[in-house]
């Protein structure tokens, strides 16, 4: 998680950096193949070149950016969580719990939707 550090650090509040922290060392122990980086100051993971998630940190949330295809595939359960969401993003509220399994299975559809793709975005 070294390359994560650096991003980690920069977060004030101790809490979201725990939760962002547990998020993340979660998807590297489920998906231990994926390689981690920070692009755009966020942190995300990718596969064989190709973006799969990425997180962000705000004031009142943590965003999820898991691309609008994958987005529009799990929005029956993003909604069902109660979790809020923009065109591109998933937001998790601090005081909401986060729904590990979701973001799990977004990665798993995003890594096999994506296998064969050689661009980085679709």
């Amino acid at each position: 998680m070294e390359t994560f550090e650096a991003f980690l650090n920069t977060i004030n509040v101790p809490e979201h950096k725990y939760r962002l922290e547990m998020i993340l060392s979660e998807v590297k122990r489920q998906f231990p193949t994926l390689e981690y980086v920070v692009k755009w100051n966020q942190p995300m993971f990718v596969a064989h070149g190709t973006y799969i998630i990425g997180f962000s940190v705000a004031k009142a949330h943590l965003a999820i950016a898991p691309e609008r295809a994958c987005k529009a595939a799990f929005q029956d359960r993003i909604k069902a969580v109660g979790y809020q969401t923009t065109k591109e993003l998933v937001k998790i509220k601090w005081s909401e719990s986060v729904d590990l399994q979701l973001i799990f299975d977004m990665v798993r559809y995003n890594v096999e939707d994506k296998d064969a793709l050689t661009r980085f975005w679709r």
